[in-house]
């Protein structure tokens, strides 16, 4: 008995090697008869995953880690042939083989496999036979050669003979009955049980939602029974709601979603002004209510009308310049996870992203890529030295461009806001990457930095002086790990470590992958400074004493290691675990969650936590929170299905590393920095 191989190697990006040994009909490690008898036949492809499970699977990664990659094999047990034909490969980010047995389909899901943005490596390996007859092999690479077949002829005597005593004959056919053990178990037996603590969250969370005209639009931001003085957290915030949407969509519930991004839509074309003064036409309001007002000339009949604030009511009269970024990035996810895609490729709605990208791409006088916004313009929305560069609005920047990206339809009319996207995108990625980035080494290079250089070949091209690096970050950075500082403007560098920003750096590979790695190996080394008792400080460390003074002006909401300044925000969680998941460490995420598991309901779910390390529920904080609440729900969601975790973030593009503005000028007063710096794209 002789058997075949075949190698198959793929020509897209990231490309892929696939040896796939196969004995008669079988697939990793399973003999999959071929059955006549409609009851055996339905109930065995309802089992074949779970049968699939009883061989041993093996994965091979760097570190020891697994990254979710995403890779479709269409395999038909009933040919002697692989094949591999989805054109998003590495693109999506589940690894599904979909198994044609006289037209029985199913889906085998394998949630951690390795991977790596530039080298993919699996081994799936039956102990059948310990030499590995059978296995699949992926390894990527650029630039590859096209496709290519090599027949490899083994040897007889690899399956060890089957126990006969197992197996019966169906209509003529040979069935082990092993397969056909546990057919009538319940899908229940082998979902997870949602506890008490989910139970009174989802509760919670369907009771916070706000309805329009008969339907669901969003949720407010806080739902306190006891609280006689609302203020604005009656109102449905565009950034508060990001969670809330994809618990719900993680949920199989998208009607609210989908509401939800076009009534903000609507929104976006409102009259807002202040002091005379209206902003640019792509501005989405921060937050929106539903109010009543009476009918004209109609005794006690009433309409309900939504009132949004564009920050015209806002402390500090703050525009929201996050929320059309927030509103771009949740229109990605509602398509991507529930596969409509045509609410994006309508026309009001591609109006929309090409407004919010107007508007954030317009001309100034910046010399660099990053949005320069006033201070309080995204979550830290009071006063706290985050004005010029901040790390939070670029790190969603560029989240919100890759979403465009991907959903503005080219034409005549786009073609040149496309180009404008790509440009920015390159540009921005360099320009954090390089200037925002530290760790000991690149400390070290500040401290000895010299300054006044005035040249285009500057090394100290922002002029940071030395004394700058606080004596805090000195004992503080691990010899392992860094992290992008929280703003970057001339002669300044903000060393604070913003949990926001540098996550969503993480989920948009924004950071190389090296960088990303090194952000969750500095949150894990300072685990008892960034989460102790309650996951994330929003920023670390806090502003205190004459710093507290001058940059928040007193403010006293924000005392040390209270609110904005250095609080804990249980909401950082799902964006904590959305980052672990993707950088294959879901054990990260899981210990947090079942940090904030332990007290959120018992403290009846609260805005924030005070105290460095968290320990008491904050001076001023809201309860019943509604993003505390979503958050914890959406992150338990994606622990339990990584594969649809794997739909909201991205791998790194490399074509966009390869684009660059520079080389279409033919000047040669200009000199592009990437050629000194392309091994840290690289890394």
């Amino acid at each position: 008995m002789s058997t075949s191989s075949c190698i198959g190697i793929s020509t897209m990006k990231p490309c892929c090697g696939i040896v796939i040994g196969y004995k008669s009909s079988s697939l990793f490690g399973l003999s999959v008869p071929k059955l006549n008898n409609p009851v055996i036949h339905n109930n065995l492809s309802k089992s074949l995953s779970k049968s699939a499970h009883h061989r041993r699977f093996h994965c091979h990664s760097v570190n020891n880690r697994s990254r979710i990659i995403g890779n479709k094999s269409v395999v038909n047990l009933n040919r002697r042939a692989f094949n591999v034909s989805d054109s998003s490969w590495g693109q999506s980010n589940v690894f599904t083989s979909h198994v044609d047995m006289d037209r029985v389909r199913d889906v085998l899901v394998i949630p951690k496999v390795s991977s790596d943005i530039r080298n993919h490596s699996i081994s799936i390996e039956s102990h059948i036979n310990e030499k590995g007859f059978e296995n699949i092999y992926i390894q990527g690479g650029l630039n590859v050669n096209p496709l290519m077949i090599k027949k490899i002829e083994t040897g007889n005597d690899v399956v060890k003979e089957e126990d006969k005593s197992n197996r019966i004959e169906i209509n003529g056919t040979n069935v082990n009955i092993d397969y056909l053990k546990g057919l009538n178990e319940t899908a229940s037996k082998v979902e997870r049980e949602v506890s008490e603590i989910e139970k009174e969250a989802w509760k919670l969370l369907q009771g916070a939602i706000v309805n329009y005209c008969g339907n669901p639009v969003g949720t407010v931001a806080a739902n306190d029974p006891a609280d006689k003085q609302p203020l604005n957290y009656d109102q449905v915030f565009i950034r508060d709601f990001v969670p809330s949407a994809l618990a719900f969509l993680l949920n199989g519930d998208a009607e609210i979603v989908k509401n939800f991004l076009l009534y903000t839509l609507q929104l976006q074309s409102w009259e807002k002004t202040v002091d005379c003064y209206s902003p640019g036409q792509g501005l989405m309001p921060a937050s929106f209510k539903v109010r009543t007002a009476p009918l004209d000339g109609s005794d006690g009949a009433f309409e309900e009308v939504l009132d949004p604030d564009f920050g015209e009511s806002a402390i500090g009269r703050v525009a929201p310049v996050d929320s059309g970024l927030w509103w771009i990035i949740l229109l990605r996810a509602y398509g991507r996870i529930t596969s409509d895609y045509a609410l994006q490729e309508r026309i009001d709605v591609q109006t929309g992203i090409r407004l919010i990208l107007n508007l954030c791409l317009s001309d100034g006088f910046d010399m660099f890529p990053t949005l320069l916004v006033t201070d309080g313009s995204c979550m830290i929305d009071r006063r706290m030295g985050i004005h010029g560069h901040p790390l939070e609005i670029q790190a969603l920047f560029y989240a919100a461009l890759r979403c465009a990206r991907e959903m503005l339809i080219v034409n005549d009319g786009t073609k040149n806001l496309v180009t404008a996207v790509n440009n920015r995108l390159s540009a921005l990625s360099f320009h954090i990457r390089e200037y925002y980035w530290v760790d000991m080494k690149k400390i070290n290079e500040i401290y000895r930095y010299k300054t006044e250089e005035y040249s285009t070949d500057a090394v100290n091209k922002f002029n940071i002086y030395p004394d700058q690096i606080p004596s805090w970050l000195v004992d503080w950075i691990p010899e392992e790990g860094g992290y992008l500082i929280g703003n970057l403007q001339p002669a300044h560098m903000d060393f604070r470590f913003f949990t926001l920003g540098n996550l969503w750096a993480i989920i948009s590979s924004l950071g190389t992958i090296k960088q990303n790695e090194g952000i969750l190996n500095l949150i894990e080394s300072k685990w008892d400074d960034l989460v102790a008792h309650m996951p994330l400080k929003i920023c670390y460390p806090a502003l205190e004493y004459e710093e507290w003074h001058i940059i928040t002006g007193s403010d006293p909401k924000n005392t040390p290691w209270s609110y904005h300044n250095g609080g804990s925000w249980p909401t950082l969680l799902w964006q904590f675990t959305l980052a672990c998941v993707k950088m294959g460490r879901p054990e990260l995420a899981q210990r947090a969650v079942d940090l904030a598991e332990k007290r959120l309901s018992l403290d009846q779910w609260p805005e924030y936590y005070d105290t460095r390390s968290g320990r008491f529920i904050g001076k001023q904080s809201r309860l019943f929170q509604t993003w505390t609440i979503a958050g914890f729900l959406t992150s338990k969601k994606l622990l339990e299905n990584p594969e649809k975790a794997s739909l909201l973030f991205w791998d790194e593009d490399y074509d966009l590393l390869e684009t660059c503005v520079c080389a279409l000028s033919k000047t040669s007063r200009k000199k592009c920095s990437r050629i000194a710096s392309r091994s840290q794209n690289r890394a």
